[in-house]
């Protein structure tokens, strides 16, 4: 059985993202969506998923590329003199690993934005984190004891089978390459303590060396080779390229909203009798 969890993340980053976002929703496949507490546009984000009945939405935890819950005083080493967590993904790993203080301050700003998810009053379908931090061993154990304290049930690994992802695109195959190997063996160790805590969880990612570029073509051609199991697809759209939503320049984010609401897109998912699925769903079984 092949069944498919369509998400947007970076929900509450600007108001075109979350324009979008409800309009894949309501005219498109997007089953779920990953808000993003301390977004800029938070509030307007939460205001549309409140409103829009059966939008699955999920907690993206921002530990890097972003600005914490608590004031910048309770986390001063996580974050920069402009009040920002660092934008070097590995330097801030390394640090997780070995500052008992950095951990502390990680678990207090990780609570801080469960707490915010909880004040909205939406059913926390999942969590994941920005730039995939959640594969960080630190990070996701943080997360597993945090969020049990907030009923979290589910959780994405961040798995691209190669072969399937190579397949689609026919491109960059040496990135795909090393981060397979990269990430795989974090994915297979997280997948692993997610079991343990009885966590639900996705078998398959797709997107990581495509981030920006989930276009129609590119989703019709992982459509044709979906795997068995769960897999999800997640996506970055917006109504528009704006100076308020800082991704780069090569993230073809209206195009990505085109393969959101493409009816070639869905006529594909109902040929190939995908089930299209929230985390949700696995949690029923």
């Amino acid at each position: 059985m092949k069944r498919l969890i369509v998400t947007a993340d970076d929900f509450g980053l600007s108001v075109p993202v979350n324009e979008a976002i409800e309009t894949a929703f309501q005219h498109g496949i997007l089953t779920a969506a990953s808000l993003m507490v301390t977004g800029p546009a938070a509030g307007d984000a939460i205001a549309r998923a409140q409103r829009l009945r059966g939008l699955k939405v999920g907690l993206h935890v921002v530990l890097v590329c972003g600005c914490p819950v608590l004031p910048p005083a309770d986390v001063p080493d996580l974050v920069n003199q402009d009040g920002e967590f660092s934008t070097n993904l590995v330097l801030a790993g390394v640090k997780y690993f070995f500052s008992r203080a950095v951990r502390r301050q990680l678990e207090a700003e990780i609570r801080a934005q469960f707490e915010v998810f909880r004040a909205t009053g939406l059913e926390l379908d999942h969590v994941n984190a920005h730039n995939h931090m959640q594969l960080h061993p630190t990070v996701c154990a943080l997360i597993l004891q945090v969020g049990r304290e907030y009923d979290l049930r589910a959780m994405r690994v961040p798995y691209e089978p190669l072969p399937c992802a190579w397949r689609a695109s026919h491109a960059r195959l040496g990135q795909r390459l090393a981060s397979w190997a990269l990430l795989g063996s974090w994915a297979v160790l997280m997948t692993s303590g997610l079991r343990r805590a009885h966590i639900a969880s996705n078998d398959y990612l797709f997107g990581i060396q495509d981030t920006g570029q989930m276009t129609a073509d590119r989703v019709l051609g992982l459509i044709a080779g979906l795997p068995d199991g769960v897999s999800e697809f997640y996506f970055h759209p917006s109504v528009r390229r704006s100076p308020e939503t800082p991704w780069p320049a090569q993230y073809a984010c209206e195009e990505e909203l085109a393969a959101l609401i493409s009816p070639a897109v869905a006529a594909a998912l109902r040929a190939a009798d995908i089930q299209r699925i929230s985390y949700s769903d696995l949690m029923a079984h």
